[in-house]
């Protein structure tokens, strides 16, 4: 089998995105930490009708076989606005996943690397998706902890195949783990009463969807104000912003959102958590109906990781401890519902201030994930 010729197709028909899309469920099907994407925003991802970022990019889907049998695939993704704005001239391979074998990476990078040398890039990097909203990076370390929702999920074996091919380190990402104390620390409890009788801001808490709703969109406009300066960012239209909205709020638990507005009632601050669902979306295999979904609410209810997803101060508003503020109310929340761990999502290696935040209150990177790049010509 392992001498037959490696041949590289373009997906061009519905069936063929049909292999694309469930091929790694087969590649990885004896990892134990592997955990699928929810399929149902899997196929609004590959949907131009449903994912306006396919409509504003060149975009080409490439699948491996050997013989009759499916061994691999890969994305390859062209940004022009991204580019345009930036000035550069950049292609990124995307959902690269393949069996443990050098030859068939090589056949993958290698198709990607020709597609984008004859759109006259001159650089390839990866993984990474649209933005910075895609899940970024390939995971090299901490492979033995469960992906959490949003990021890469990836055999071990596929670092070494990528540097193989050339491809060296861009950038790295990390995740910082954070042990729940059993109470509130003293000091945190001062910072917090003292920023709380600043009559400047106002901290809001919530019960209820109902009451975060209206805030869902502000929200995002914050993210689009704040995050402009982050590597692969794209801000978000209105349009964009209302259907993440309506995607979101549904697996929101509204007690670990914090918010902070100012005497104008503006919103200034944000920070947005959730329980962990990684296992829940294993037992489902990625598929919300009939009843994975019941699986993946009932593992959330019973995770101790609390998973940080998104987070930002406004600009104007960052040195008056409204990190330090949320951190707390948000610690306090998940001190009163068990929790025992908090992830932090992804954090640019370089970003040094938040990687500070995390190592403040005890943060310990335990994820490591890498951007890597190739020149073209």
């Amino acid at each position: 089998m392992d001498s037959l010729p490696i041949s590289i197709q373009e997906v061009g028909s519905k069936s063929a995105l049909r292999d694309y899309i469930f091929l790694p469920a087969k590649l990885y099907r004896d990892n134990p930490n592997w955990v699928p994407p929810i399929y149902l925003d899997e196929w609004k991802f590959h949907d131009p009708k449903q994912n306006p970022s396919l409509g504003k990019a060149t975009v080409i889907r490439l699948l491996a076989s050997r013989g009759n049998k499916l061994v691999g695939r890969v994305m390859g993704i062209i940004n022009h606005k991204y580019n345009e704005t930036h000035g550069e001239k950049t292609a990124r391979f995307f959902q690269l996943d393949c069996i443990n074998d050098q030859q068939v990476a090589k056949a993958l990078l290698d198709a990607v690397y020709d597609w984008a040398q004859k759109q006259s890039m001159q650089q390839l990097i990866g993984p990474f998706g649209f933005s910075d909203k895609d899940p970024q990076g390939l995971q090299i370390e901490g492979l033995e902890h469960l992906p959490v929702i949003a990021t890469a999920s990836n055999p071990y074996y596929l670092q070494s195949l990528v540097e193989g091919e050339g491809f060296v380190k861009h950038l790295d990402c990390v995740s910082f783990k954070v042990v729940v104390p059993n109470t509130i620390p003293a000091l945190y409890i001062k910072v917090m009463d003292r920023i709380k009788k600043n009559s400047q801001v106002q901290l809001l808490e919530f019960k209820t969807k109902k009451a975060l709703k209206p805030y869902i969109v502000p929200v995002f406009r914050l993210v689009n104000e704040t995050y402009s300066d982050l590597f692969g960012f794209v801000p978000m239209t209105e349009e964009e912003m209302k259907r993440m909205a309506a995607q979101y709020l549904p697996i929101l638990d509204p007690a670990f959102v914090k918010l902070v507005l100012n005497q104008e009632q503006e919103l200034i601050a944000f920070v947005v958590a959730m329980p962990d669902m990684s296992k829940g979306i294993q037992q489902a295999k990625g598929k919300l109906f009939p009843f994975g979904f019941i699986q993946i609410l009932l593992a959330a209810k019973k995770s101790k990781q609390l998973d940080l997803l998104l987070g930002a101060v406004r600009n104007d508003y960052r040195s008056i401890g409204l990190t330090a503020l949320m951190g707390t109310a948000l610690l306090q929340t998940a001190i009163e519902r068990g929790f025992e761990l908090m992830d932090s999502h992804l954090v640019l290696e370089s970003n040094q201030a938040m990687c500070a935040e995390y190592q403040r209150i005890g943060g310990e990177i335990y994820k490591r994930y890498r951007v890597y790049k190739k020149p073209i010509g």
